[in-house]
């Protein structure tokens, strides 16, 4: 049988506040339907298509996956309690990494299921979303048709181009050509804590001119820098000036990839 709650999540609320409403519907927290550590208070949150599990025990908060038919016994993500702001950083590893798995996942049974039609109505559905909140942040956005399918481009204010792509029914990618400084708001979101991370004196000017702002990001080439990881998007940033200097100015190209129409609502203000 299940074991009950003691108590409800203290965090479940807050955190469920922090994820976007998709499709309209917005994230609510419910009793959780078992039990995953005797004597903790727990909770589920859930949009009605995906469902986690907050669970809180001995200044621990951890975050689960639900999935049908299947019992959770490994966190995704794991905080202290007393640290600082310990709800905005489960929000930011569910966003980024959570999410994303739980909708691949969702989108190969969709194509298992429904076949490449109904996965690419998928595709352009996650797409539309993020277009029209970008729309509604007040940018110019408009279709756009490449080689590898279907997209949406817009100009910033400051002099910057970006592309979006829906290449899998369950995550978009990001092109960026411009001002290096136009990538200073969306970064902090796409990118893990720096914890643990220190920049590096390695490379050109322009490489440390990243590496000492964002550490989580390691030079390729004197003209290029990535970030990547298991689960995690990918962060790939090069520039075709001259590398041994750089400041906000700098032109680049760059590249994010693997990211959640979740996380892209939630950062839609940083893309204008």
């Amino acid at each position: 049988m299940p074991v009950p709650a003691i108590a409800h999540a203290q965090a479940a609320a807050p955190l469920a506040a922090l994820l976007p409403a998709r499709r309209g519907i917005a994230w609510q927290v419910k009793p959780a339907e078992y039990g995953i550590r005797p004597n903790a208070a727990m909770s589920c949150i859930t949009d009605g298509f995906r469902s986690l599990t907050v669970v809180e025990q001995a200044g621990v908060i951890e975050v689960y996956a639900d999935r049908p038919d299947d019992f959770a016994v490994t966190p995704e993500v794991t905080v202290d309690a007393t640290g600082p702001d310990p709800v905005a950083a489960l929000a930011a590893h569910v966003l980024r990494c959570t999410l994303p798995m739980l909708d691949t996942e969702r989108a190969a049974e969709i194509l298992r299921t429904g076949g490449d039609e109904q996965a690419h109505r998928e595709r352009l559905d996650a797409l539309a979303e993020v277009g029209f909140d970008l729309l509604d942040h007040g940018a110019c956005v408009a279709s756009t048709v490449r080689l590898d399918g279907d997209g949406l481009e817009w100009t910033t204010g400051r002099g910057g181009q970006w592309w979006m792509q829906a290449l899998s029914p369950a995550t978009l990618s990001l092109g960026f050509y411009g001002p290096v400084s136009g990538l200073y708001g969306l970064l902090p979101t796409v990118l893990p804590p720096a914890d643990g991370h220190t920049a590096t004196d390695a490379g050109s000017a322009f490489t440390r001119h990243l590496t000492d702002r964002f550490p989580q990001l390691r030079p390729l080439q004197d003209d290029e820098v990535r970030f990547g990881g298991y689960r995690q998007p990918s962060v790939w940033i090069a520039t075709s000036g001259d590398t041994s200097r750089a400041g906000e100015d700098t032109r680049v190209a760059a590249q994010f990839s693997s990211l959640s129409p979740d996380l892209l609502l939630t950062a839609a203000s940083h893309l204008l």
